[in-house]
């Protein structure tokens, strides 16, 4: 399944529907507000746009027909996964060796950051 391009601000929205097996616009709204200064119409702007890419669905409240309970359909692991390819592809041409190197080379990297570094490595190779 080819995952939509999510938007910085599509991803502060996800961030706290995949952090709640069910949530509301108004819960959303109250988080994403915690954290940034939007406007309620901005959030569910961008509500509907996950929508539209059918990266969320919503159930109606049983007890509340006015009521809308949005949940991810699409895990956020699938979601990480998705832009990490697109983001090696369009800053290091897919080079994993490239993109690895140049993180490495420009982050000052604590001995046991190296040591865990070398455990993945050599974990993948043998």
């Amino acid at each position: 399944m080819k995952i939509p391009k999510i938007s910085d601000s599509e991803w502060q929205v996800m961030k706290i529907v995949w952090a709640n097996k069910y949530c509301t616009a108004n819960d959303i709204v109250q988080k994403i507000s915690e954290a940034a200064d939007w406007k309620p119409n901005t959030t569910t702007t961008l509500i509907n746009r996950l929508l539209k890419k059918g990266i969320i669905d919503y159930e109606v409240d049983e007890n509340d027909n006015k009521t809308y309970n949005y949940f991810a359909i699409v895990p956020e692991s699938q979601c990480v996964k998705a832009e990490s390819e697109s983001f090696l592809r369009r800053v290091f041409n897919g080079s994993l060796n490239l993109m690895l190197e140049n993180f490495i080379n420009e982050s000052k990297l604590s001995e046991d950051e190296i040591d865990k570094l070398k455990q993945i490595l050599d974990k993948k190779k043998g």
